[in-house]
């Protein structure tokens, strides 16, 4: 799969909320996330925890600039978390555990991340799937809410969360 993503320091969230209303976006749900992510020789592997009952593999590529670029993901559910898990901290070693509360909206074919990080604080990420739609499309909604969210240059953050808290 293929997204095309951005990530940014939130300056307000406040702002950013009254933008997505005014923009149209569909606020879909308030959730509770705590990544773990693995060592590996390239890409990013991390295993998504949500509740008790549900967690994703989840093995992307993107390049860390600070600016919309795509990314290829795959994601695969568990189902044997703990298990799962601990084979996996076994065999790959735990590079870093990001826990956030992540408000998810929808706009057309992009998802928007309202993040709140523990140690980092406010972001804003960007996700247009690329699906059922050209890659001109993609950027004209990509960027389209990019400057309804008044996300600039300056506040644009070019790697992981992972990366930012190692």
């Amino acid at each position: 799969m293929k997204n095309l993503e951005v990530k940014a320091k939130c300056v307000s969230r406040d702002l950013t909320i009254q933008n997505l209303v005014e923009l149209g976006a569909k606020h879909e749900k308030k959730m509770h996330q705590i990544d773990t992510y693995f060592n590996v020789p390239e890409g990013r592997l991390k295993l998504r925890e949500e509740g008790l009952d549900f967690a994703s593999l989840i093995f992307y590529h993107r390049s860390d600039m600070a600016e919309s670029c795509y990314s290829d993901y795959h994601i695969c559910q568990i189902q044997d978390l703990d298990s799962f898990k601990l084979i996996l901290s076994n065999a790959l070693g735990t590079k870093v555990i990001v826990e956030k509360t992540r408000d998810l909206w929808y706009f057309g074919n992009t998802r928007v991340h309202l993040d709140h990080v523990s140690g980092l604080g406010d972001f804003i990420e960007l996700e247009t799937v690329l699906r059922n739609q050209t890659e001109a499309s993609a950027w004209l909604e990509h960027n389209h809410i990019k400057e309804t969210l008044k996300i600039v240059e300056e506040t644009l953050v070019p790697v992981s969360y992972s990366d930012l808290l190692v």
